[in-house]
């Protein structure tokens, strides 16, 4: 590992965690909404397979979001596999499904900043990070 990665002070990565729980929470009441109001097939237009992965993301993205404010690595891994993953469903459904851009989705600017975050500071938090087996 890169020396300065070692070096990362604490207050960035308690910082850096606490943004990115607080911000998956926001994502996590987005998919519950859906949930209550429309079940597992909010949005009629895209295809099964994406209702059921956003409709899932009510409970993972929780799960991330609770282990990152206890400080496990696993929150951080999580949240990097949820990013990647959302990223690319909601790239797909702009450019494949709604024949649209990222200069006409504001939607997709946000989600691409969060992923952006979150993937790239994963490396320097993640070894401050305790494993769920640590206690």
């Amino acid at each position: 590992m890169i020396g300065w990665m070692h070096h990362t002070p604490r207050r960035a990565v308690m910082s850096t965690c606490g943004i990115t729980a607080v911000l998956l929470f926001v994502g996590t009441s987005a998919h519950v909404t859906g949930l209550f109001s429309h079940g597992l097939h909010p949005y009629d237009w895209a295809p099964g397979w994406l209702n059921l992965y956003w409709s899932s993301l009510a409970l993972f993205a929780t799960l991330a979001a609770v282990l990152l404010i206890r400080g496990k690595r696993q929150g951080i891994d999580l949240a990097c596999a949820i990013m990647a993953t959302d990223l690319a469903a909601n790239w797909y459904t702009v450019h494949d499904i709604q024949h649209s851009n990222l200069a006409a989705q504001p939607r997709l600017q946000r989600l691409t900043a969060f992923a952006t975050l979150v993937l790239g500071t994963a490396p320097f938090i993640r070894r401050h990070l305790t494993k769920c087996d640590d206690g």
